[in-house]
């Protein structure tokens, strides 16, 4: 039986766990917090534009237990908001027991408050590519080593608290809980890969800031802090816009922030509020003194992060460059999802990285991987972003299917769609019907 250990239990991670799990193979995964799906406890869009494409090619692919744990928790269907059409909000405060409940039901062995810090080398592969025996993990203070046929690296590319503090604002004290956790640690840095950094431009000047990374995109609002209108909008709608008095508008953070999706005007000149359980502003930071002065948010508290006066969490500090099967480049039995894997944003996109990359880590010995063809959105996704980043400007360049590039890119190559049946019959064509829930003869 293939053993597989996963470093990071976000979306991605889930995803993969979910995926070699279903491979047949033994799954640990490793979560250095309490809480399984990192930024998922705080996130909650799904579906919105081409997601709603890539997360039907995941189900028709067999992909399809996260996306239904989102919809279940759903407590808005097809809403059409600013930017955006056919969005799913789910219960940032529900999603997390029910992911944990399909992962025991897998057999994943999930160890919390546990943090993989090192790695063991093996002897390298006969095309000298790095092998990796084992990995260090620290638990309640202990250190063991474990070992593992394929590792996959899942542990996102924001934090610790120093990239924070260097490329942003500080510690706002976000959902990673660095201080009270530890900090993320690259496994692929640590077995000798170089990871890459993002850039981003001063939004007046369009000059590139002495800083590296993005800003998180949003911040959580506790939602009975809100005025009874506000919120009876949002139960209602699952949304509200709230228009900005002209000295409050700063349209800088729209380059600021990772989410070049909601890098409108619209964005700029309204507060923009979804309701996931609670409120979530759609803006990286935004000071709070300011914001009590705009009707119905008088008595308004930031629950995430709670440093949104002054910024958000660094993210896109990590990223290792990597193949078509999502393995790390240079290794033999490292494989990368989610953030880790490239400059994505989403949780569709975790969960799509995390789930090819755990169906490929239970066949590195073979080598017989599976790659994503460009006639879906999602395999256009992870080939497109390998061009991207051999640019001049690759290292500013966001891609989600919700927005921005990659969703006009969708458009042009007639990818994006919301028939369920279209994507379908794409995927037979593809002969990928399925292909994550049939383990291959052999593959174990």
């Amino acid at each position: 039986m293939k053993r597989i250990l996963i470093a990071g239990g976000g979306w991605a991670g889930c995803a993969a766990a979910v995926s070699a799990a279903k491979q047949g193979a033994e799954v640990s995964l490793l979560e250095k917090t309490d809480l399984l799906l990192g930024a998922g406890n705080v996130g909650g869009i799904m579906r919105n534009n081409g997601r709603l494409t890539a997360e039907e090619e995941n189900r028709a692919m067999g992909a399809g237990e996260l996306f239904e744990i989102a919809e279940q928790c759903a407590v808005h269907r097809n809403v059409d908001f600013p930017g955006h059409v056919h969005a799913s909000f789910y219960d940032a405060a529900l999603v997390e027991p029910a992911v944990r409940r399909l992962l025991q039901e897998l057999g994943v062995r999930i160890h919390f408050c546990s943090r993989a810090v090192d790695v063991k080398p093996a002897e390298p592969s006969a095309d000298g590519r790095t092998q990796i025996a084992a990995v260090e993990v620290i638990q309640e203070g202990k250190l063991r080593w474990e070992e593992a046929d394929s590792i996959i690296d899942a542990t996102g590319s924001s934090g610790p608290m120093g990239n924070c503090s260097r490329h942003g604002k500080g510690c706002a004290m976000c959902i990673q809980r660095c201080p009270a956790f530890g900090p993320r640690v690259s496994l692929t840095a640590r077995a000798g890969g170089t990871d890459l950094a993002a850039r981003r431009r001063n939004g007046s000047t369009g000059a590139c800031f002495d800083k590296l990374g993005a800003v998180s995109g949003s911040c959580k609002l506790e939602k009975k802090s809100l005025s009874k209108e506000l919120q009876d909008t949002l139960n209602h709608d699952g949304f509200a816009v709230i228009p900005l008095p002209e000295t409050l508008i700063r349209r800088e953070k729209l380059s600021e922030k990772v989410c070049q999706q909601y890098a409108l005007e619209e964005f700029a000149e309204n507060i923009i509020l979804i309701d996931t359980g609670q409120a979530k502003l759609m803006s990286p930071y935004f000071n709070l003194e300011d914001l009590r002065t705009v009707p119905g948010f008088e008595r308004v508290r930031f629950l995430d992060p709670y440093g949104g006066s002054g910024g958000n969490s660094v993210r896109y500090m990590s990223v290792s460059p990597r193949e078509g099967s999502m393995r790390a480049e240079g290794f033999q039995n490292l494989f990368v999802a989610g953030e880790k894997s490239g400059f994505f944003v989403g949780h569709t996109e975790a969960i799509t990285t995390g789930s090819l990359s755990g169906y490929n880590a239970c066949r590195s010995e073979k080598e017989d991987f599976l790659i994503l063809p460009r006639s879906m959105a999602c395999g256009e996704l992870l080939a497109y972003a390998q061009e991207v980043l051999q640019e001049e400007d690759g290292l500013y360049r966001r891609l989600t299917f919700a927005g921005g590039e990659f969703l006009e890119r969708m458009k042009e190559r007639n990818l994006y769609t919301a028939g369920r049946d279209e994507i379908r019959q794409r995927t037979a064509d593809a002969g990928l019907l399925d292909i994550y829930s049939l383990p291959k003869d052999g593959g174990l």
